[in-house]
């Protein structure tokens, strides 16, 4: 792919068709998709006027909170402003990737939770001692000037840089009241006045949280040498078989974030890889993965809710179904064969008469699996 017609790519109607589909992808049932369905063709041919004459200017977001694990700040964007982001990401994502170092595993194709967990524990059988470590309020302090300058060293076309400034000042203040202000070295009082923040919930705030990182990546992996790492959106942990390795690296990398106006928790600590290491809602030994106790606890509630509203007949048992697989399909990566059958042994899920028993879409292979063969999947 060119880096000289990016914009072309973006504007064409083939790109533009193929961003309503994944914007619309499991929500045409809902009034955003459907009200851009309906007449779909004329509303994209008037989005791709609007893009081509520059006057396409972004839409107000729709704000909520979600609560697990933390409490979190999501911003939807309008759903024609989320077909653009489609299509700017089907043209730059591929570009930007190729820059991406392997082991960078969030929100990326081929990547995801599940490989980051085997590469971390890999990474606990080959090593003595980990830095765990994550940055202090990341998507509200990730800096537009930064990032932009980052995207800018890839992407050459000012039309795309110009739709990239769009949708960065779209979210100018959307989470102000998320960020406690810091001062970097070289700062006066304006610095207060820096745009900073990408709203949590758009495509590219994802895709761009992995090309604002992506310096530290290679700063950690190519000056450093740290050949154990790994990152997880702004998780990243650090292996050495030296904790004097890792604490120089963490010190290092405390000044590697201050050019990026990012810092990390105070408490990361050099630990044994035996004392077991939190990652993406596991306790990972070199040998064992375990659940975190606070989501045993928010599923089992989540159960407990959801088998009151099958019972009471205001959701089928379809639904139903598909939460447990849901998070079957999750857990069933950790050692979690005792914990499922004590659950679901406790909590019976009986479908209606009109479903045959033999073909419920939870089997209890699926369900229990078979602690002789080991519990973690395609392993």
């Amino acid at each position: 792919m060119t880096n000289t017609n990016l914009w072309e790519q973006i504007i064409a109607w083939d790109n533009l068709w193929r961003a309503f589909r994944k914007a619309a992808k499991g929500k045409r049932g809902r009034p955003p998709a459907a009200g851009f369905e309906h007449q779909v063709a004329d509303r994209l041919v008037a989005l791709q006027t609007d893009l081509r004459s520059g006057r396409y200017q972004p839409g107000e977001y729709t704000h909520f909170y979600v609560h697990e694990p933390k409490r979190r700040k999501i911003s939807a964007a309008p759903f024609r402003d989320r077909v653009v982001h489609h299509a700017l990401c089907n043209v730059i994502e591929p570009m930007l990737d190729q820059t991406f170092v392997v082991h960078s595993y969030a929100n990326r194709r081929g990547k995801g939770t599940h490989r980051a967990l085997d590469y971390l524990q890999d990474c606990a059988k080959s090593y003595r001692y980990v830095l765990r470590a994550d940055i202090v309020k990341h998507f509200p302090s990730l800096d537009h000037a930064v990032l932009r300058s980052t995207l800018a060293q890839v992407i050459r076309d000012e039309g795309v840089l110009r739709l990239i400034d769009h949708i960065l000042a779209s979210g100018v203040g959307v989470l102000t009241d998320e960020y406690t202000m810091v001062y970097f070295p070289g700062d006066d009082l304006l610095a207060v006045n820096r745009p900073r923040g990408l709203p949590i919930g758009n495509l590219t705030s994802q895709f761009w949280s992995n090309c604002y990182l992506n310096p530290l990546d290679h700063f950690i992996l190519y000056e450093l040498g740290c050949t154990g790492y790994l990152r997880y959106v702004d998780d990243f942990a650090l292996f050495s078989n030296s904790k004097r390795d890792l604490w120089a690296w963490k010190r290092a990398i405390h000044d590697k974030l201050a050019e990026l106006r990012l810092t990390i928790h105070p408490g990361a600590q050099a630990v044994p890889v035996t004392e077991g290491i939190p990652w993406l809602g596991f306790i990972v030994w070199p040998h064992q993965r375990r659940l975190k106790a606070r989501n045993t606890v928010s599923f089992t509630r989540r159960l407990e809710h959801n088998l009151d509203l099958y019972q009471a007949g205001h959701i089928s048992f379809a639904e139903l179904d598909a939460s447990v697989r849901g998070w079957i399909n999750h857990v069933r990566y950790g050692d979690t064969w005792g914990l499922r059958q004590r659950l679901f042994s406790t909590h019976p899920i009986r479908p209606p008469p009109s479903i045959d028993p033999m073909c419920l879409v939870i089997p209890k292979s699926k369900i229990f699996g078979n602690p002789k063969m080991g519990d973690q999947a395609d392993r």
